[in-house]
């Protein structure tokens, strides 16, 4: 018998429409003719999703008697009985009750693929056995009901249903996937934004990983060889040497500027087991390997460059990571090595050669020959070149020797053969020789070259020879044409090896008047890595800015401003104004001062520097002056920030309460004075009313004042905060009773099992009163505020929720400014201290007030406080005889 395929459609979290996907599929194949019946269908009272059953045949479920409740499960019996074509089956994952035959619901389906039966099911990414921590502590939202990846892995079609989390969130709250009673929690809870981005990531990265493997068996099945750049895969070669650590870190490094990339490390052992390796140092860089999240392999070859290669594009690699070599360069003579005939032959793979301790024979200094040298000198650090131009005297010593061996040499095997050329051949063979040295060596060493060949030119090979006479004319002047083709030769060499080094001065000196440039365009406050790098460059001790200061008791003084290096006890920076040598060195030849202007000297402490130095060093000095005129203008720009904003807030809150304050004085001024007006007769309720009007304009005033001050504390940093450990239901009732009647409208949704929360009593209710008031202001009549509470990840979250106008995304941070209204505020009343005052109230007590989108339309505040710990308890054990049974939720709001 034929086995049934398997199609799931997987999702990232409920209510994407993966249910209605299938249901759709399961239409499509129907009118096709094939039979289709459904299995098992969990509409969640979606009437979309019921909607989508008409037309398909269902078959009825089983009712299972468990502990005294009746319970409904798939009917796996009736459907092998009825035996269609294709069955729909819901929920992957689920667990079944017990007394059925299979524990999960997949195994179920198992039976039915064995069966020859197609099925079609659906799945979310957090019900995945390998993702199931992870959307834990993503979400904080334990997921009991999985199934092992590898029965979704070996499913012949997966579909992933895909909805961006804005347009999931709308859907949530039109009502389309909950009841309206848990919209608010789910939305504040497990369908955050941030929640639903994190699984979608993991959803569409586990299903390319699927499409990886689909891949892979495609190109094997039809014996594609080639490099398909689908994904980066960056496989690192290992030898067991010592630089394995350091290969293995760069691949990693490359691996992860690229999102899902695989790391591969691979070491190529011979065939007949001579690796020569270190089987401890493979181990131990496995070990890292895997803790980088990649994975080791070990191939066969004994040809290194094939195997790797051939490895690389059987695992579809764009990226190969090799060491240098660490042979020595006459190795390299006489091969070229692994690492250039692998690139040669790498094709599309790109091919990485790390540097490392070991490379082209080098080893590292022992520690005590470290130790041995200065601090400056062990920096790694860049420099300007020499301005002396002349090749480097190893050259010198290398033409030297050359002269020395060849001349000697061919003077001999001339001799051996004498008679077989002519003078002028000889000739060109020594001047060969002449230019060869010229090229090495220069000027020097090619001169000497150039005599000591036309004198054994002319004593063992112009007539007569094994003499130093000539007896013909020509040959003296031949002999002196070739001194002088030789000298000019030399010449040519070493003016262009000195004019090398002069443009590689100037590139260097350009490189650094660039950076400092730079500096400059981009306003840096530069000072400190200014001065590093002028030490670096100059290869100084130290490099210190001076200030000369006017002190009338103790005369002109100079002052360090900065100081980067190590200043030599003996080189003291205070120095009188006479002592200094701002136009060269000290006497003792370690101070080197550069004047900037009259009040700034840059002083250099440590080798003497050449007179070529000065002028780069003069550019260093000049910006180091506007970098400190830089620093000291932010510095004064950022004392006067705070006196500004004062000086705002001052003018802001002298505008608002020349109103505010007014407003109630005015009518509590006006209340009093009609109940104490002569000769004016008032009912009794007219006095209670005139009461009434100077009373709430009293507590207007009270509170407003209060704001007042409380944000001065604020603002002074001497706000008192008592913080103990209070339940929202405690203080969420006294906030609205202080609010009064527009109160009693406010839905309350705060859940009686929130645990406590870590906040000042007065200051939360304060906090509370401020946001349902603002919330009350903006509702709409007929669409009161809402207020909910949830826990999460260790703190307690209080949404209050209203309908109005809302606030744009870009303002959500200017709302919290004091002394200002957003344009959909009441500009009538309020000093627009409110939120203000509330934020900075929460932050005292160490929480957040965040605004947030309503969907639909509103504005959500979000008031997050720390939850106090509870000391946790073990889960009871199951009791013998429960009362019922019911299946976990597939997410616990």
């Amino acid at each position: 018998m034929t086995r049934g395929t398997l199609r799931i459609y997987l999702g990232a979290a409920p209510g994407v429409g993966k249910t209605y996907a299938a249901l759709d599929e399961a239409h499509r194949r129907a009118e096709r003719g094939t039979d289709v019946v459904v299995g098992f269908v969990e509409t969640h009272s979606r009437p979309r999703t019921t909607a989508m059953l008409d037309g398909l045949e269902t078959i009825p479920r089983q009712i299972i008697e468990y502990r005294g409740g009746s319970f409904t499960e798939m009917d796996l019996d009736a459907i092998l009985t009825r035996h269609p074509d294709v069955a729909f089956v819901d929920e992957l994952a689920h667990t079944n009750i017990p007394g059925s035959r299979h524990t999960k619901r997949w195994h179920d389906v198992q039976d039915l693929l064995t069966a020859g039966i197609d099925v079609i099911s659906t799945v979310n990414i957090q019900h995945l056995e390998s993702l199931n921590d992870v959307v834990e502590t993503i979400t904080g939202v334990p997921q009991r009901e999985t199934v092992p990846d590898d029965v979704v892995r070996r499913a012949d079609q997966v579909e992933l249903v895909d909805m961006a989390p804005e347009a999931l969130r709308r859907r949530m709250a039109h009502g389309n996937i909950y009841t309206p009673e848990k919209i608010d929690a789910a939305l504040a809870n497990y369908f955050r934004v941030g929640n639903l981005t994190a699984l979608r990531e993991l959803a569409l990265l586990w299903l390319a990983g699927k499409v990886d493997d689909q891949l892979d068996r495609y190109r094997t099945d039809h014996g594609i060889a080639g490099t398909w750049e689908t994904r980066e895969r960056v496989v690192v070669a290992l030898t067991g040497g010592p630089e394995g650590d350091t290969l293995i870190r760069r691949a990693s490094r490359i691996a992860a500027r690229s999102k899902g990339a695989d790391l591969l490390a691979v070491h190529v052992a011979r065939s007949d087991g001579l690796t020569g390796a270190d089987p401890s140092a493979l181990a131990r860089q496995r070990t890292l390997t895997e803790s980088l999240g990649g994975s080791y392999h070990q191939v066969i070859g004994d040809d290194v460059p094939t195997a790797l290669l051939d490895f690389a594009r059987a695992a579809n690699a764009t990226q190969l990571v090799l060491g240098a070599s660490r042979r020595g360069r006459l190795a390299h003579i006489i091969s070229p090595g692994i690492g250039v005939t692998t690139t040669s032959l790498s094709g599309p793979i790109d091919v990485h050669l790390v540097t490392h301790s070991e490379a082209w024979g080098h080893k590292p200094a022992p520690a005590d020959a470290e130790d041995e040298t200065p601090h400056l000198l062990r920096r790694a650090s860049w420099r300007l070149p020499s301005s002396r131009a002349a090749l480097e005297p190893r050259r010198r010593i290398i033409a030297t020797l050359l002269t020395l061996a060849l001349v000697p040499a061919l003077t001999a095997g001339l001799t051996a053969i004498r008679g077989t050329f002519s003078l002028s051949t000889e000739m060109l063979a020594y001047l060969l020789i002449t230019v060869t040295v010229a090229l090495v060596g220069g000027f020097g060493p090619a001169l000497l070259c150039a005599i000591a060949s036309s004198l054994l030119l002319n004593y063992y090979f112009t007539p007569p020879v094994n003499a130093w006479t000539i007896a013909d004319g020509d040959n003296v002047l031949a002999l002196t044409g070739f001194v002088l083709v030789a000298s000019l030769v030399s010449r040519v060499v070493s003016t262009s090896a000195r004019r090398y080094g002069q443009a590689v001065r100037a590139s260097a000196e350009a490189a650094t008047l660039s950076t400092l440039a730079g500096s400059v365009l981009r306003g840096e406050d530069a000072l400190p890595a200014l001065l590093s790098q002028a030490q670096e460059t100059f290869g100084m001790t130290s490099v210190t800015l001076l200030e000369r200061t006017d002190d009338t008791q103790a005369g002109d003084e100079w002052h360090p401003v900065m100081t980067v290096g190590t200043v030599p006890p003996a080189a003291g920076h205070s120095t009188a104004a006479g002592d200094a040598h701002p136009d060269g060195e000290r006497p003792d030849g370690e101070r080197v001062h550069i004047p900037v202007r009259d009040d700034l000297c840059l002083a250099l402490t440590g080798r003497p520097l050449p007179a070529a130095d000065r002028r780069i060093l003069t550019a260093f000095a000049a910006q180091a002056a506007v970098a400190l005129d830089q620093h000291r203008l932010r510095a004064a720009a950022a004392e006067a920030a705070p006196i500004a904003a004062a000086d705002k807030v001052r003018t802001a809150l002298l505008t608002a309460v020349s109103h505010d304050l007014r407003t109630p004085l005015a009518a509590a001024k006006a209340a009093i004075s009609g109940l104490r007006g002569p000769g004016i007769t008032l009912t009794d309720e007219d006095q209670a009313e005139l009461l009434a009007t100077a009373d709430e304009s009293l507590d207007k005033l009270t509170r407003l004042v209060e704001n007042l001050l409380d944000m001065s504390r604020l603002q002074a940093g001497a706000l008192s905060v008592f913080p103990r450990p209070i339940g929202l239901d405690d203080i969420v009732p006294p906030a609205l009773d202080e609010i009064g009647p527009p109160a009693g409208k406010i839905n309350v949704q705060v859940p009686d099992d929130l645990p406590a929360v870590h906040a000042d009593p007065a200051l939360l209710e304060r906090v509370i009163v401020n946001l349902v008031a603002n919330a009350l202001r903006h509702a709409p009549a007929d669409t009161p505020p809402i207020i909910t509470a949830s826990a999460l990840a260790g703190r307690v979250e209080l949404r209050v929720i209203d309908r109005g106008p809302g606030i744009p995304r870009a303002e959500h941070d200017h709302v919290f400014q004091p002394f200002q209204r957003l344009g959909d505020h009441d500009n009538t009343t309020g000093v627009g201290l409110g939120l203000a005052l509330s934020r900075g109230l929460t932050e005292a007590m160490g929480g957040t007030l965040t605004p947030d989108e309503t969907p639909g339309g509103g504005l959500t505040m979000v008031l997050s406080l720390p939850a106090v710990a509870t000391p946790a308890t073990a889960p009871p054990d199951t009791p013998a005889q429960p009362a019922a049974w019911t299946p976990e939720p597939s997410v616990d709001l």
